[in-house]
């Protein structure tokens, strides 16, 4: 009780659970965007490969604007229901009819319609998530308990990854032809893109200490790139459909050091906003996670804009229905985005009811903040600096990976050898390069648990 009233509070497995299940709709919404949404432009809406790559860049760079002015309205506003969690209730409505809206193919060959449902639903998008995560930070300065809480969060997102990855492709297929044959190994493999998370992720605490934050992860990015290079070596040796055992290992054994090292990796963000607390007086959570935020979306537009040039440099050509492994009936995917968003919406507002901001910047801090503070603050923080680096190179990587992986697996050798090349270096080498990158990068991370312990107790003592 005595470390509760001086910020380090211990949550209920009920918040814990609540806090997490933000994320999981959050998932259950934008992982559908992630995964398949090139898909249906190419395969379905009858998009262009090179325009959708040109859409999917042309909307990251707008969160690069929007982001930054939607950390500082954060920061600078209290509303009634919550200074963060407010916004999942304000934005998460809306968010959920324009993620319906991108899978409608009313106005087919629409690129007009494309941008203004993508953009808006990548807005909203926007002031859900950098409130989201500055939420992880207000609950409490607690190490260990924003430890658990970030496992518990990755674990409930990587449910949400299960049933967009592995569920949608199946809930496609029975909407499309319930009588037909479902895409079983397509799903599987999607699927395996999440399982690990529910044996590896509830372990990340224990595994923390006991070979610390930096080996942790060095040992699950090797782990991943030894399994994307597993992936690419079996795919050329022969077919999928001839080698789909070996197939679902590599896939589980790429996923399983993607998982934990991308999963972790939100931890770190209250570390950077309690290491600028203690370095400038102000805890501006919502520039902070804005900041995070343009970088991860710089991630995303760099994994957005590849897959769509390398299909249209390699001149891939959608599957005609009998090469086709997912359905495209148009109306089966409407469907299966409006069960998906529904659901989304209802957990949003379940994280609503149990989450409480309780370690925030008074009225006095926050009529200061500004534009300006949000690069102030990536010039001056140098750890926030490593961490905005390694998620580019990480969601640059997953965002490539996430969007082949429906490419790979839907009758890869259907597609002229140059375009099957195209694919294969989507989901396996590109992703182990960019994976690299993010080991050396990671290496220049300063914040030990040691040191944020001090920080934390540090900024109590000046509020005693």
């Amino acid at each position: 009780m005595a470390n509760d009233t001086k910020g380090f509070y211990k949550l209920s497995w009920l918040q814990r659970i609540g806090f997490g299940s933000g994320d999981l709709a959050q998932n259950l919404i934008y992982q559908t965007i992630c995964m398949y949404l090139l898909f249906f432009y190419t395969d379905i809406y009858g998009l262009d490969a090179g325009d959708a790559a040109t859409m999917f860049l042309v909307v990251r760079l707008i969160d690069v604007l929007w982001d930054p002015l939607v950390g500082t309205y954060v920061d600078k506003h209290n509303p009634r229901w919550g200074k963060y969690r407010s916004y999942l209730v304000f934005a998460g409505i809306p968010l959920t009819g324009l993620a319906i809206l991108c899978f409608w193919n009313g106005f087919s060959g629409s690129l007009l319609y494309a941008y203004v449902t993508y953009v808006g639903l990548s807005m909203l998008y926007t002031l859900i998530n950098v409130p989201y995560g500055a939420l992880n930070s207000s609950l409490t300065r607690d190490t260990d308990e924003i430890t658990i809480l970030t496992s518990v969060r990755m674990f409930m997102a990587n449910v949400g990854g299960l049933a967009v990855s592995a569920g949608v492709p199946i809930l496609v297929a029975i909407l499309a032809a319930p009588e037909g044959n479902l895409p079983i190994e397509m799903a599987l493999f999607m699927g395996l893109g999440s399982l690990p998370s529910f044996i590896f992720m509830p372990l990340v605490p224990a595994i923390k200490r006991k070979i610390g934050k930096k080996n942790m992860f060095y040992v699950f990015l090797s782990v991943a790139i030894v399994g994307m290079a597993m992936l690419y070596v079996i795919s050329k040796v022969g077919t999928i459909q001839e080698n789909i055992i070996l197939v679902y290992i590599a896939q589980f054994i790429k996923s399983t050091g993607v998982i934990v090292a991308t999963g972790y990796m939100w931890a770190l963000i209250p570390e950077v906003i309690s290491y600028s607390e203690y370095t400038t007086g102000k805890r501006i959570a919502g520039i902070v996670n804005a900041l995070t935020g343009i970088f991860y979306k710089a991630g995303m537009a760099l994994g957005g804009v590849v897959p769509g040039a390398i299909l249209k440099w390699t001149e891939y050509q959608p599957a005609s229905g009998g090469d086709s492994t997912l359905p495209k009936d148009s109306d089966a995917w409407f469907y299966t985005m409006l069960i998906y968003a529904v659901v989304g919406l209802a957990l949003l507002l379940f994280c609503f009811s149990q989450t409480k901001e309780r370690v925030v910047m008074d009225e006095s801090e926050t009529k200061n903040v500004k534009v300006s503070d949000l690069w102030m603050e990536f010039f001056h923080n140098r750890p926030l600096r490593v961490v905005a680096l390694f998620f580019i190179t990480a969601f640059a990587m997953m965002s490539v990976g996430n969007a082949a992986g429906a490419y790979f697996m839907n009758n890869l050798e259907a597609q002229a050898p140059l375009a099957q090349e195209g694919i294969r270096w989507l989901v396996c080498i590109i992703p182990a390069i960019l994976l690299a990158v993010a080991m050396f990068i990671i290496s220049r991370y300063e914040l030990t648990d040691e040191k944020i312990d001090f920080i934390n107790r540090e900024i109590e003592k000046r509020d005693e």
